[in-house]
């Protein structure tokens, strides 16, 4: 048979192409990507998050998920552009993360609260978030709740956790005309519960009147309406020995606890009495949720005193399949990013409530939490869900068209830079494929590539997927490869970085590496 030079020519351009493109996955197989380092440790699941600070933690479990809503700490730098001292006063976002199994975090922004430009154009500041859900006319509805600095207490409404919100009142919900309410030193750091009834309640205030450090009576408890916007009936006072702020409650066998962070005037007497020091959270109980409550332990120490740099102690306690947590903020963050400003970044530890009604001490950690499921590599993961990362960013994916307030992107990728999907679970049978969701994120052609890797930052090489020519800047296109070697089982993912100028949405291992 006689073949034409039109096809011999282009089986010599296919072998060409084949030997170039096993020459490119040999060099890059062989190239050394140097690593860059990363705020926390990789097998550390605290601070949750370190692309961005959240301070103030509150958590609200709805379904199968816990959205944690955070104080929007950023930096605040003086002319000389130098960071300064964290002044709260600049902070109008409330930044929110949400996980189903407590060690990857999807990063879901932040919410532009408070300021003329944002939602609750009344407000200055927006500060210490609690976050609450309810069934409304058959209809779920989710309600947060922040402090306006130390003045006054609003609510933001959303069809979702993550919104959009808005402002159904146009104004501050509690405020220095609210009965019983003027005389409060700080109207600030809310907390909510729903209870079993559909009852639901707003715990609110602090601060430290001259002279009445021992009892500052600045606590209050008030029932919310059914729409949980209004109030029913005058906030009452709850009795708080040592009160400074941050009010929190949580419910468990029948009973109120009412959890709060000591003043910085705890006397030698107050220690003998209550056990507490400065700046610690203390727990009082009651059999109705607004009280009478009474003094039962100290469950959190400063975190200062575990980890280094002291500052206000800020948490909240909560449940999440049938096991108990606590959200707290610490320094650790900017500590590593040799800044010593006060800004802070959340942790979560777990604990045990007693038999008895007691909590304990809770330990605090670096290390944290086990993760209670696992991460499905045949489903369509977001990449900014993840354990750990280094250098990269996020950013909102302005071209998508689901409008929840939860539509995030990778994005400031560098070379070195990484992620850690924690428990990624790739069944018994191996997949075949590895693919991502890229778009070019600048002016220029986005070139590089995704060395994927298992266990550890130098584990076993599963693929690597090559990023050439990358122009397309509105959607995303779907790259993919060949797996290396086949995997089975449950193993921690990496994700590292070569290149720069693309971003990334999500990632997908597939059985069949069909193009």
């Amino acid at each position: 048979m006689i073949m034409s030079v039109r096809y011999l020519d282009r089986m010599i351009s296919a072998v060409t192409a084949k030997k170039e493109i096993q020459e490119e996955k040999e060099n890059m197989q062989t190239k050394q990507i140097t690593i860059n380092i990363g705020y926390k440790g990789v097998q550390d699941t605290n601070p949750l998050i370190t692309q961005r600070f959240g301070a103030d933690p509150y958590a609200m479990v709805y379904k199968d998920s816990v959205y944690i809503y955070m104080t929007g700490d950023a930096f605040e730098y003086d002319a000389n552009g130098d960071v300064k001292e964290n002044t709260y006063s600049k902070i109008h976002q409330i930044n929110v993360i949400s996980t189903n199994d407590m060690v990857n975090f999807r990063d879901c922004g932040s919410i532009n609260a408070a300021s003329q430009t944002g939602i609750a154009k009344w407000a200055n500041n927006s500060w210490a978030p609690a976050a609450a859900w309810k069934k409304i006319d058959g209809k779920d509805q989710f309600f947060l709740y922040f402090a306006d600095g130390g003045g006054g207490i609003g609510v933001l409404q959303a069809d979702s956790p993550t919104g959009p919100f808005y402002d159904p009142l146009g104004k501050g919900l509690i405020t220095r005309q609210t009965p019983n309410c003027a005389d409060v030193f700080w109207l600030f750091d809310p907390a909510v519960l729903v209870d079993d009834d559909g009852r639901a309640y707003l715990y609110f205030g602090g601060g430290v009147p001259e002279g009445k450090a021992a009892a500052p009576g600045t606590a209050r408890v008030v029932e919310l309406g059914a729409d949980m916007i209004h109030i029913v009936g005058d906030p009452q006072v709850i009795n708080v020995p040592y009160l400074f702020e941050d009010s929190g409650i949580h419910k468990a066998g029948g009973k109120y606890y009412y959890t709060y962070c000591t003043n910085w005037q705890v006397d030698v007497a107050g220690t003998e009495q209550y056990g507490f020091h400065d700046g610690e959270i203390a727990c009082l109980v009651s059999d109705t949720p607004m009280g009478p409550f009474t003094y039962q332990e100290t469950i959190l120490r400063n975190p200062g005193s575990v980890f280094g740099l002291s500052g206000n102690n800020h948490h909240c306690v909560f449940n999440f399949q049938n096991q108990w947590y606590i959200a707290y903020h610490t320094r650790i963050l900017e500590k590593a990013m040799g800044v010593e400003k006060g800004y802070r970044c959340t942790h979560i530890d777990a604990f045990e409530m007693q038999k008895d009604g007691t909590i304990g001490e809770i330990r605090q950690t670096l290390r944290g939490r086990k993760q209670i499921r696992y991460v499905d590599a045949y489903q369509q993961n977001l990449a900014v869900n993840f354990a750990v990362m280094a250098g990269v960013d996020i950013t909102e994916d302005k071209s998508s068209n689901q409008n929840n307030g939860c539509d995030m992107v990778l994005t400031g990728i560098d070379s070195g830079d990484y992620i850690k999907i924690a428990g990624v679970d790739f069944s018994e049978n191996s997949p075949e494929c590895f693919a991502a969701a890229l778009r070019c994120n600048g002016a220029h052609v986005a070139n590089g590539m995704i060395q994927v890797r298992i266990d550890n930052l130098e584990g076993e090489l599963l693929a690597i997927l090559s990023v050439k020519d990358l122009t397309e800047k509105q959607k995303f296109i779907e790259y993919k490869t060949q797996l290396l070697m086949p995997v089975q089982g449950v193993h921690d993912l990496y994700l590292i970085f070569d290149g720069e100028g693309y971003e990334i949405k999500s990632w997908i291992c597939q059985e069949r590496c069909s193009r």
